[in-house]
């Protein structure tokens, strides 16, 4: 599971290298009113990059259960139906974020000083969301098959491309916020079609041949892969849709409130991101595992999971803890902002323990394909206890902005719980495989 993770977490920590120069070149080109847009808009690019993850991760459950099984000669169609349903959701995620930006954003009460770079910003990244989507795609069937080492280099390749772009736009160019959006969408481009060569150039290794009638969504495959990617999609959306929630929430307390949150959100993103990584390897070893009937040695997985989580978690705790406002003047020097800092920072790490949890149980209850479960536990953390606890903490007691933050991080143990639950009671063995 470590060798299986360590690729996963370097392609992740280059994405938060990435995301960390966008906000540095933002705060630098365009103050806090820049980091309020790229905070606001990115939450909009994230639900709709969030939709494709969901159906990517059951694509990874269907790939890693079939190589499992042993039925690589059905990898084919699946892989196929794949392509073309991911292609169709990108395309229709393009055309709803070049039509309905600045609508969004209304009903996220963009500060007015943020609002025409928030537009730029959403408009550019939904012009290149099948970008996003199509490379997602390739990498999850990469995953599913146990190869993380190509999707950390194409990932790789994309980070360094954006971070690249990101000041050749913004600083040398002056494009400011929109020279953002155009170096994270080239960046995903070069992604996606340098893993597609790839993929093609190792067709026969990988079961796909590339042939115009393997495109045809299979009856079957199609099946299976909606009643899969359907919760899961639904469940990325329900978080984040009350991640919007809390956006506006900061919104709405001025735009100092709303780039400190969106600052926030990139430091917290960090160890998310490097700790989704024993989320993914969790899920392939679980799965493939689980699709053998090899019970004891999937909820081995978790165990793991947990433990490599925590080491993360207890790293970013000491840092947030210590070292508040070092972190966030990497981005702004205003005060305003600086001065808001602890109030993110001491809230969410509260939060930190039942994330690490979820990392591991998350990540098993993926892999043995109970996308339904997952949905049932997102709804709770999303829609009853993020938004609850945000507006019952921040407004209904009158904590402010420290409540808000605190909301938003202990909304985690609405899904790390019952998930604990779940793998310890063993009604998971009573599972068929998705294949």
């Amino acid at each position: 599971m470590l060798i299986l993770s360590l690729p996963f977490a370097l392609s992740n920590f280059a994405q938060v290298l990435a995301s960390v120069a966008e906000m540095i070149v933002t705060g630098g080109a365009a103050g806090g009113a820049g980091l309020s847009a790229v905070a606001t808009s990115g939450q909009v690019v994230m639900f709709m990059t969030l939709i494709c993850v969901g159906f990517s991760m059951g694509g990874q459950v269907m790939v890693s259960q079939l190589v499992g099984a042993g039925k690589r000669e059905e990898l084919n169609k699946t892989i196929g139906t794949l392509f073309s349903i991911t292609a169709a959701m990108g395309l229709l995620m393009t055309l709803a974020g070049l039509l309905f930006c600045k609508a969004i954003l209304r009903l996220l009460k963009t500060p007015d000083i943020s609002f025409q770079m928030a537009a730029d910003y959403l408009f550019i990244s939904s012009a290149g969301m099948l970008f996003f989507y199509g490379g997602n795609m390739v990498l999850s069937v990469l995953r599913g098959m146990g190869n993380s080492k190509q999707p950390c280099i194409f990932i790789f390749a994309s980070c360094i491309t954006s971070i690249f772009l990101v000041f050749l736009f913004s600083v040398k160019s002056g494009l400011g916020v929109a020279g953002v959006a155009f170096a994270a969408v080239i960046g995903q481009g070069v992604s996606f079609f340098w893993s597609v060569l790839y993929l093609r150039r190792n067709r026969s290794e990988f079961g796909f041949d590339f042939k115009p009638r393997s495109f045809i969504p299979e009856k079957k495959a199609a099946a299976a892969l909606l009643k899969l990617g359907i919760p899961f999609a639904l469940r990325s959306a329900s978080v984040n849709i009350s991640m919007m929630f809390v956006t506006a929430l900061a919104n709405s307390a001025g735009v100092a409130a709303s780039a400190v949150f969106g600052i926030g959100q990139r430091l917290n993103d960090a160890a998310d991101k490097i700790s989704l990584a024993v989320n993914y390897s969790v899920s392939t070893v679980a799965g493939q595992n689980f699709a053998a009937r090899n019970f004891e040695r999937s909820k081995k997985s978790v165990y793991w999971g947990w433990f490599y989580s925590f080491a993360v978690y207890i790293a970013f705790a000491a840092v947030f803890l210590t070292n508040t406002s070092g972190l966030f003047r990497i981005f702004t020097r205003e005060q305003d902002v600086l001065a808001l800092a602890p109030a993110f920072a001491y809230a969410v790490v509260w939060g930190f323990p039942a994330i690490a949890l979820t990392r591991g149980t998350n990540g098993f209850i993926q892999g043995v394909g109970n996308s339904v479960l997952i949905l049932i536990f997102s709804l709770v953390d999303g829609f009853i206890l993020r938004i609850s606890l945000c507006r019952f903490l921040g407004v209904t007691l009158g904590m402010g902005l420290y409540g808000i933050f605190l909301g938003y991080g202990l909304a985690a143990y609405g899904t790390a719980v019952p998930g604990v639950i779940y793998v310890f009671c063993g009604l998971w063995k009573k599972r068929e495989t998705s294949i």
